[in-house]
């Protein structure tokens, strides 16, 4: 189902378009490494190791895996959910995706996001970014990525089938879920600072992406033309 040349975009059209947030449209790793290594030094970890481990997954389920004596995840969640929207000085877009997402039309893409809701919706507007037509967040299942739950609502949400969308991520835990979804995806590398091996299509930003909307009203994403 999912490209294996990382090289070629996907040459069919979809329903709808679907994004992960956090090193997908927008650069929140800075942010996110400060907030989780101060949390991870307070419970004895070392941040080294540990952080690399958080992106892509709610915060609950992260602290939750840990097995921590006498410790909340719910309520250390928070606590790191109310850190993170107060630290959102240096999130930026990623190059191109605002006029990429501005030329979709608006009943047809969602951000789908491990993220809570407070935090998404303070971080896109610190990128500078305009609020998505449709949010889901790590409140609206019961079950987070890498589990396909979440994709699967943001397909049910906008009135497509799973196989008619295409989900933007960065992570291979949201690779995962698109996949479980049973949803092609594109690899957006611009926050990776080391080789991921994936096989779906890889793109650095959107600088050099145009969404395309077919005669009968579906959308295909290609690379801009050359002169």
């Amino acid at each position: 189902m999912t490209p294996t040349n990382p090289s070629i975009l996907p040459s069919r059209d979809y329903a709808a378009f679907l994004f992960d947030m956090d090193g997908t449209i927008l650069t929140s790793i800075k942010s996110a490494e400060r907030v989780w290594s101060a949390w991870a030094r307070r419970h004895g970890l070392d941040p080294d190791s540990f952080v690399p481990t958080v992106h892509g997954q709610r915060t609950e389920d992260t602290i939750r895996k840990l097995g921590l004596p006498g410790v909340d995840p719910v309520a250390e969640a928070l606590g790191i959910a109310l850190a993170e929207i107060e630290d959102v000085a240096d999130i930026e877009e990623i190059a191109g995706v605002g006029r990429f997402l501005a030329s979709l039309p608006t009943d047809r893409w969602a951000i789908v996001t491990s993220a809570s809701r407070p935090l998404a919706t303070a971080r896109i507007a610190a990128a500078g970014l305009p609020m998505p037509p449709l949010l889901v967040t790590a409140e609206d299942v019961k079950h987070g990525k890498p589990a396909p739950d979440p994709f699967l609502l943001g397909a049910k949400k906008l009135g497509v089938a799973p196989a008619d969308c295409l989900v933007f991520e960065d992570t291979p835990i949201g690779l995962q879920a698109a996949e479980s979804a049973g949803m092609d995806s594109i690899v957006v590398t611009a926050t990776h600072t080391h080789h991921v091996p994936f096989t779906s299509p890889g793109v650095p930003d959107y600088a050099d992406l145009v969404a395309v909307q077919t005669a009968d009203g579906r959308l295909r994403v290609q690379r801009k033309a050359t002169r």
